[in-house]
């Protein structure tokens, strides 16, 4: 019997309610109403990304993604932000049917809020003992996201975290696959394994319906794989959280302040806790400036190592089908 597509991630598409197993990154400054709904309105799943926002401009941008499309999406929000609760009643309000948590654990009690209002919870696990308590806590689904991915990653690779925890849990709940997926064929590849279907961010940011500014978009299409490359750390005293982005003049000077707080540091002029949020602030408000400003000089470019498969600006729903066409002819050659 020929499998399909449609076989493959039918787990995925009935948990989502979409055409394709194809969720779109949330990705700040970036993932709008405009690109989520773009991504929901061809059959993908879109998502907004909350980020650093109020819950005024969340509420804003739930209810302009619903102007523009009838079809399933969601939002993500950052488990970190100090008014987390806040923005989970601005979903429970507007009746948001799928939030995404990220950047942390999450705790049973926001799952549990979130639930208790129909709402269903998608998480990250970027290990295979974190996916299981996740499931225990009630998370309706798992993203699990590997090195290769922009922004924010883990020390794992994608290929090693899907052969760790697909056939741990891929039987319990849908499980989603991101990290460096650019093609079809690695579409199908992860749903074979046991996935639900693939997270993609990097491959939408040159989407025509993207914000992002033209030279960003350029700063994408001009790259490799290669130039994709993690923040560098100068000193383990004082540990930088790994950003995956597009190597720049930027990383430079990011090299240049941090051997500068260094040698405050051991000059006793500032004590360690100084010294460590100096280095974080570095990049406050970077990304704002590449995405909507377009200073890819000195502005942050985060992107994953699929960076190299992006090659033009094209409308949302031309990728879509193309990643689609992809995974149909690597099936029909088997």
């Amino acid at each position: 019997m020929t499998i399909t597509l449609n076989t493959l991630w039918k787990k995925g598409t009935d948990f989502l309610g979409t055409k394709y197993a194809i969720l779109g990154g949330a990705m700040t400054w970036i993932s709008d109403h405009n690109l989520v709904a773009a991504i929901s309105n061809a059959g993908g799943f879109g998502v907004i990304a909350c980020g650093a926002m109020t819950t005024d401009l969340l509420r804003q941008e739930i209810q302009k993604t619903k102007q523009l499309t009838k079809k399933p999406f969601g939002v993500n929000l950052i488990t970190m932000h100090p008014d987390l609760a806040d923005l989970a009643q601005v979903c429970i309000d507007e009746k948001i049917s799928y939030v995404v948590l990220a950047g942390g654990l999450p705790s049973s009690n926001t799952i549990k809020t979130l639930k208790d209002q129909g709402i269903k919870v998608i998480c990250f696990s970027p290990a295979i003992v974190l996916a299981k308590k996740l499931i225990k806590s009630g998370a309706d689904a798992l993203v699990i996201e590997g090195m290769e991915a922009g922004g924010h990653i883990g020390p794992v690779s994608t290929t090693v975290l899907a052969q760790e925890i697909l056939p741990e849990v891929s039987d319990q709940i849908p499980v989603f696959i991101a990290g460096g997926i650019g093609r079809g064929e690695a579409i199908v590849s992860y749903l074979e394994m046991g996935a639900a279907g693939c997270q993609l961010g990097t491959r939408f940011v040159c989407a025509t319906e993207c914000r992002a500014h033209p030279k960003f978009k350029q700063a994408f299409i001009r790259a490799q794989a290669r130039d994709a490359i993690t923040s560098p750390q100068l000193d383990p005293r004082f540990p930088v959280i790994p950003v995956r982005g597009l190597s720049n003049e930027g990383v430079s000077l990011f090299l240049d302040h941090q051997r500068k707080v260094i040698d405050r540091f051991n000059s006793g002029e500032i004590d360690q806790k100084e010294g460590q949020l100096e280095i974080e602030h570095f990049w406050a408000g970077s990304l704002r400036r590449a995405v909507i400003e377009g200073d890819v000089e000195t502005g942050s470019l985060m992107a994953g190592q699929s960076v190299g498969m992006v090659k033009k600006e094209q409308p949302v729903h031309e990728i879509i089908e193309e990643l689609v066409q992809q995974a149909n002819d690597a099936l029909n050659k088997r």
